[in-house]
This record gives C-alpha cells, structure tokens and sequence, in this order.
C-alpha cells in the first residue's frame, strides 16, 4: 500500500488541484490511479517526488460535449438548481457520472458531466508519504484501511 500526497497544475503552472491529506493505494492492484503514475512511483519510497506530464488521453480524458446538457430549469431535480450543485447518475453501461450545474440563465440550466480536468494536459506531483504491506482485505479489493 502506497500513500501519495499531490498537486495537479496546468501546463502553465496554475495549481488546479491540491491534496495534503494522504491518498492511499494498492501498487500493482486495482486502482483509480493513472497507470504512468503508478509506473513513474515504481520503486520510490517514504518522501520520493514523481512528476508525470499527461494529455487528455491519458488523464482525465476529451471533454465530450454530449455530456452537456441544457433545458428548462424545471427539468432538473431541485438539488441542481444552483450553479455549483452536483449529482451523481449512472450511464447504460453502469458508470457513475457526476453532472455540475455550469450555469442558470433565462429559466435555462446547464449541466456538465465532464470531468471538471477534461480536456486540459496537466502536470501531476506526486509525493510518497507511506508504504506499507497491505492487509489481507485490501489485497482482495475490499476497503483500503487508513
């Protein structure tokens, strides 16, 4: 198990994403990790630093315009109908998708399923913070324990 702390930036420096509590994963198992930062954190330890230029492709994908949508606000469920407000669904083939309300404009609302990082190449910082054997549980794919 590997505990990673991270920064996201644009290509231009700007910080898009920030995270300074540990996120823990399973090296080699089943994981919500990109696979080049998990092949560039391949052998570090406890307060190595990787740093992992990504596309689209290969991070959080091509923005896809079918994932936005506009209507009338009254066809959106009350939890959406303020700019910021987000719900999660699930598509045809059983995956969840989070809309975010984008904007509310002449009675007309838009939702954007898109990954908020869609479309943009970023610059991933990844700092280990722990290594540890994992339990018997989190190498089955049960719950990562802290």
């Amino acid at each position: 198990m590997v505990s990673v702390t991270y920064q996201i930036r644009s290509t231009e420096g700007d910080i898009l994403e920030h995270r300074d509590l540990p996120v823990n994963y399973l090296h080699g198992g089943a994981s919500d990790i990109f696979p080049e930062v998990e092949s560039a954190l391949e052998g570090k330890e406890v307060g190595d630093s990787v740093t992992v230029d990504l596309t689209p492709e290969r991070g959080f994908g091509n923005r896809d315009p079918n994932l936005i949508i506009t209507d009338d606000v009254e066809t959106f469920p009350p939890e959406l109908r303020k700019v910021g407000a987000e719900l999660g669904a699930t598509n045809d083939k059983g995956e969840e998708i989070h809309f975010r309300t984008v904007t509310i404009e002449d009675d007309q609302l838009t939702v954007d399923g898109n990954h908020p990082l869609a479309g943009l190449d970023i610059v991933f910082e990844v700092k280990v913070v722990g290594v540890r054997e994992p339990t018997p549980d989190e190498l089955a794919g049960g719950e990562l324990a802290p």
